[in-house]
């Protein structure tokens, strides 16, 4: 194989000539698109407002128009108790221990310190923060609008919220003053700098990680393993033995297309892959390509073909085994559900068994991603992504990183711009920060199959020529989802898991979406299981009759894949083999392209 040119998955090539007459085409078919925008209000919508926050404030302030009494008792309701939070800070002020009429959570980082409590000024700031957030909820819950816009206009009310706190802003944050003093003034100069560097570098938002702090090949990403196949999707990892013996079932790892593959091989000590091959499994990673114009009409059912598929007929030609343990993570578990569902469906039963991680495979429940997934936000996405074919990494990662605003957003807003600090070296906010293009069809084809019509949980699917079920899942599968997660909820995980058709273990782990992935054993670690493979019919009856491991999940998967990887053999000499050998070392040049 050639630098010059890339196969399909049908042995087609794909040379950089064929890429560049199709992004020209792409892009005269995009300006003629620009110009009927201009005539088509619809059009500019979709670049001025994508997700349509816009629709759902009108259709509220309608609402509340007709029902003018919710906003007289919300504004007399937040007077009289502001009055009241004033009288008691004032007693503060001279030596008293008055309560306001806010009842403060207790359990929040953000006001650890003592000031909070003892200065008057910033009791009092607490005080009418939390009312007003008690008023702007009421007054949202007020107003009568339709499902979709309850979802996007019930976040809004969140993010102004958090966006208010007192530690967001310089004069009801107790640290700033402090910081002058102890820097002499110099931390208003850093934050002023950082403010100016992010907002022409970083679109404004602060920086959560210091380029250059960690390198894929060099700090993460660094189990050694050889690339063995490549086509224009996909690089396929094969891991070199770290045992003198193997199990005889190779292990296939489908991280999301949505991120780079290195969250599972994220730096030692917190490597999945590291893991798995220190207990004796021969693994293999898919590395997805960064997708560019020229991927711009890849589907679904191209990612399934030349990725999991193709990987898998590699794994077993190199290893010669016929059958394969597979793990997903994310969407890299769902396409690998669909895989397993695909494979059953044409009387191929390589899978020998499934592992999911923080998987969806109904979307009934799609949590907080819902704001971003209804049918008008998808059309008006599709819309904005015709100049280029692609959804820009920056576009996904900002929806992430609002998603958890308070710990991805305000607190750097403090950190880099209040305080004048560099952002503390972290590798998961590293790997956040390395995101990854969205094919336009793919993008558009999964929020509308999977996220709008639910048709993988409905036995509706179709890829590749198959109508794909959930409960076409037979393999054994291991399900473990995090109690944190905001992308994938766990009780929206356990739906999809209780419809696969094959025996489930069903684990709950502590912590969120990415680090209850990254959960290598530690004191904090601890996770829940079932008694029984058989699932209650709701996640509250699992969950009520879960018993508590303290430990990390990765302790209890491992002697289960050890149970479904077969005997032991002899390690392998070499990775890959005489029709695939090593093309460049670990980690590949896909996930390191821009």
């Amino acid at each position: 194989m050639t630098a010059q040119s890339t196969p399909r998955s049908d042995g087609t090539a794909v040379t950089p000539t064929d890429e560049r007459a199709e992004v020209l085409r792409r892009q005269a078919d995009s300006f003629v698109r620009d110009l009927r925008d201009l005539a088509n209000p619809e059009g500019v919508l979709a670049r001025v407002d994508p997700v349509g926050f816009g629709g759902a404030l009108g259709e509220a302030v309608k609402s509340l128009a007709v029902r003018p009494g919710a906003l007289v008792r919300a504004g007399l309701g937040f007077g009289l108790d502001s009055a009241k939070a004033v009288t008691a800070a004032s007693r503060r002020a001279v030596g008293g221990t008055a309560t306001g009429p806010a009842s403060l959570p207790e359990k929040d980082k953000r006001y650890s310190d003592p000031a909070w409590e003892g200065n008057a000024w910033y009791y009092l700031a607490r005080q009418e923060h939390t009312l007003l957030a008690q008023r702007l909820t009421e007054l949202s819950r007020a107003a009568k609008v339709s499902p979709t816009a309850r979802r996007k206009l019930d976040w809004l009310v969140g993010q102004c919220i958090e966006a208010l706190a007192p530690p967001n802003a310089i004069v009801t944050n107790p640290a700033w003053p402090k910081k002058i003093v102890d820097t002499g003034g110099l931390n208003v100069v850093r934050g002023a700098r950082n403010m100016l560097r992010d907002t022409v570098q970083n679109r404004g938002l602060p920086r959560q990680t210091t380029p250059g702090q960690f390198v894929v090949g060099k700090d993460l990403g660094v189990t050694p393993g050889q690339v063995v196949y490549r086509n224009r999707l996909i690089e396929l990892i094969q891991y070199e033995p770290q045992t003198e013996k193997v199990h005889e079932i190779p292990l296939l790892m489908s991280p999301p297309w949505i991120n780079k593959y290195y969250i599972m091989d994220l730096a030692p000590g917190k490597s999945l892959v590291e893991w798995a091959v220190q207990h004796g499994h021969t693994v293999f990673m898919i590395s997805y390509r960064n997708p560019d114009s020229s991927l711009a009409d890849v589907t679904m059912s191209d990612y399934l073909q030349e990725g999991p598929l193709t990987a898998l007929r590699v794994v077993r030609e190199i290893t010669g085994q016929e059958k394969v343990n597979v793990a997903g993570l994310c969407l890299g578990g769902a396409l690998a559900s669909a895989t397993t569902a695909w494979l059953e469906a044409t009387g191929d039963q390589c899978v020998n068994s499934l592992t999911l991680m923080n998987t969806l495979l109904d979307y009934s429940g799609p949590g907080q991603l819902g704001v971003f997934t209804d049918e008008r936000t998808v059309n008006r996405l599709e819309r904005s992504m015709r100049k280029d074919g692609y959804l820009p990494a920056s576009s996904m990662k900002t929806t992430f990183d609002l998603l958890r605003a308070t710990d991805l957003v305000w607190n750097y807003v403090v950190n880099d711009w209040m305080l004048g600090e560099d952002p503390r070296p972290f590798d998961m906010l590293s790997w956040n920060a390395d995101s990854t293009r969205m094919p336009a069809a793919m993008q558009t084809e999964y929020l509308r199959t999977l996220y709008l019509e639910n048709r993988f949980a409905e036995g509706k699917l179709e890829l590749a020529g198959e109508r794909l079920d959930v409960a076409d899942i037979l393999p054994d599968t291991y399900v473990v989802t995090a109690e944190s997660d905001h992308i994938a909820p766990w009780k929206g995980v356990y739906t999809g898991a209780s419809k696969i058709g094959g025996t489930v273990r069903f684990v709950l782990s502590n912590s969120g979406h990415i680090a209850g992935v990254v959960n290598p054993p530690s004191p904090k670690s601890r996770y829940w299981f079932g008694e029984s493979d058989d699932l209650p019919g709701s996640a509250e009856d699992w969950r009520d009759d879960a018993t508590e491991q303290k430990a990390s999940w990765w302790e209890d998967w491992a002697p289960w894949i050890a149970a479904h990887a077969g005997k032991e053999v002899p390690a392998p000499a070499r990775v890959g083999s005489e029709e695939y050998p090593p093309l460049e070392p670990a980690p590949g040049r896909y996930v390191i392209d821009s």
